[in-house]
């Protein structure tokens, strides 16, 4: 492992949802590894430690592969800067804990703002009758992209777009609010991971 989220006595006088927020983070430097944090992966600074901020996470230390078998380039790549490059987005908290917010590949940015496709996702995960769901970039002339929600529901359940879009109204920054919605089953491997990138090819042809 590359970090531990070592869970702190004075959380157990937290509430539920806030100690499950808390646990939730990735959390702090694995005890051998060298170093672990979140920062800007043009600068190499460390980002604000104020939860907000986006970052790459990155560590180093002796228990990090040394490479990729025969391919330099791309070992390069991964270690510039003299930090293993995760490719997951996070941010860092006072507390010195980082979270992982999505993957550098699935970062919707809508007008300047970083939307986390998790965030969005974990929200419609909690409205009764929602079975999967991937939320995607597409691309937008206004704000460059903007989220696409694709929704499978469970056997019984029967949802409408203006249903979610009212939820999402009550639960989520406007910005981060899907332009659209897509009911159906989503597309997956045989393995059952959600293919992300059939998902975006589906939201360009509905979409564009």
């Amino acid at each position: 492992p590359s970090a531990g989220c070592v869970e702190k006595p004075e959380w157990a006088e937290l509430s539920v949802s806030d100690r499950a927020m808390k646990k939730a983070r990735q959390g702090m430097r694995y005890t051998l590894q060298s170093g672990f944090t979140v920062m800007n992966p043009e600068t190499m600074e460390p980002v604000p430690a104020d939860g907000q901020t986006f970052g790459e996470l990155m560590f180093r230390g002796n228990i990090v592969m040394k490479g990729y078998l025969k391919n330099p380039q791309e070992t390069d790549k991964v270690f510039a800067g003299g930090w293993f490059h995760t490719g997951d987005l996070g941010v860092l908290y006072p507390d010195g804990y980082a979270q992982i917010k999505d993957r550098s590949k699935d970062i919707i940015i809508s007008g300047g703002e970083n939307i986390s496709s998790i965030e969005v996702e974990d929200v419609l995960y909690k409205y009764p009758g929602v079975a999967n769901v991937a939320v995607v970039a597409l691309n937008d002339e206004k704000w460059g992209e903007v989220p696409v929600a694709f929704v499978e529901l469970r056997d019984d359940a029967f949802v409408t777009e203006e249903e979610l879009d009212h939820y999402c109204r009550d639960n989520l920054a406007g910005f981060k609010r899907p332009k659209h919605y897509v009911f159906g089953e989503l597309a997956k491997t045989a393995t059952g991971k959600i293919q992300k990138f059939e998902l975006r090819k589906q939201a360009e042809a509905l979409f564009l």
